[in-house]
């Protein structure tokens, strides 16, 4: 008997398909078990990889967390064991940067089954026709119709995505971001935030969402927010939602949001180790991934599922809709030390639009945040 323990986050797309995909793995391969833990959303981003590698067989895992476990010896990368074959297919069937995203050191540590960019979403019954500019975003602001998520690490990634968008560079080098950039960023964020529902700096896009999808009276837009194929599958919510891309600032094209998404680990720990590869690679496969993972609320990182008829059906075109956005997604920092910068400077970014900082002690604090993690 070969029994293994998995940890995933907790949302019916992160813990549903793990536990579907192993019991039909456990099916085709009699004496083997996977069970599978949750932590929340917040414990996903935060956690540190160390503290689970030593008792997980395999991880559920945010790809900014490789920059500090690669080489350390506590994950098993995928390359040199025999399947480089089904990698190389897998990196050619990467919805945007989702397969690289996970590798460091010339070595990879996860493969890609979920992926996620913020993407923009709409109540069909309350808004016809979205923007496709920030000047569209701030006219339904003013009208009272725009909300999205602004918790710390959200209103970090929205303003790393708008900076993007502008062209400015981020975290090369010694600076984090030019001032002037930063500026106009938080001029823009300020402004719009000035027009929102305030319960916006509570939320996370699972919360944004449930208020679209379950209220009668709800914002009908929002243009930025890690999308969630679950709200846009029919019965799922009281007010399914439709997802397309993100607006641009200038241009009426997305460019540059922050890259998210999962990928599946094994530690190095582990005792069934090939066992757990072998599960790796088939629920990142296509043939998984656009079956039995979509099937039971998986939302694939494999471009194969994004492009099939079926899954877009499924979802009021979500994949179709919101391709470009992933496409042209920012992958963000991956350096050791990364991770401490991201929890504080969601905090700071947090901190200006609840009116507790001044712009120029924001970006004040980003920079000396940003000097401390790559120390």
């Amino acid at each position: 008997m070969a029994e293994l323990l998995g940890m995933t986050w907790d949302h019916a797309r992160g813990v549903d398909p793990m536990i579907a995909t192993s019991r039909a793995y456990a099916t085709a391969h009699p004496g083997v078990t996977i069970r599978w833990e949750k932590r929340s959303l917040q414990a996903f981003a935060d956690r540190p990889i160390e503290e689970m590698a030593d008792h997980y067989d395999l991880m559920v895992i945010d790809h900014p967390h490789v920059g500090e476990v690669a080489g350390s010896g506590q994950l098993m990368a995928f390359d040199g064991i025999g399947r480089d074959g089904d990698l190389a297919t897998l990196a050619a069937q990467s919805v945007g940067l989702s397969h690289p995203s996970y590798e460091s050191g010339g070595r990879q540590w996860a493969l890609a089954i979920d992926a996620a960019t913020p993407v923009a979403a709409l109540r069909p019954d309350l808004l016809s026709e979205a923007p496709r500019d920030w000047a569209g975003v701030m006219d339904l602001a003013r009208a009272g119709k725009v909300a999205f998520a602004l918790v710390p690490i959200n209103a970090l990634m929205t303003f790393m995505g708008l900076a993007r968008n502008f062209g400015a560079t981020i975290a090369e080098g010694a600076e984090f971001i030019d001032r002037a950039a930063g500026a106009e960023v938080l001029g823009l964020m300020g402004e719009v935030m000035a027009l929102m529902d305030p319960r916006c700096l509570t939320l996370d896009p699972i919360g944004i969402y449930e208020w679209m999808g379950r209220t009668v009276e709800a914002p009908a837009y929002s243009p930025f927010g890690y999308g969630y194929t679950n709200y846009s599958r029919n019965g799922y919510c009281r007010f399914a939602l439709n997802f397309i891309d993100a607006p641009g600032v200038h241009a009426g094209e997305p460019r540059g949001t922050v890259l998210g998404g999962t990928g599946i680990a094994v530690s190095a720990a582990s005792k069934h180790r090939e066992i757990a590869a072998d599960f790796a690679f088939w629920i990142a496969s296509a043939d998984c991934q656009k079956g039995l993972f979509f099937e039971a609320g998986g939302q694939p990182g494999n471009a194969v599922a994004w492009e099939d008829e079926a899954c877009n059906a499924a979802t009021r075109e979500f994949f179709r809709a919101t391709r470009r956005t992933l496409d042209t997604a920012w992958l963000r920092p991956r350096y050791d030390g990364y991770m401490g910068f991201q929890d504080r400077g969601g905090n700071i970014v947090h901190a200006f639009l609840s009116g507790d900082l001044s712009a120029p002690a924001a970006l004040e604090a980003l920079q000396a945040a940003y000097e401390e993690s790559r120390a």
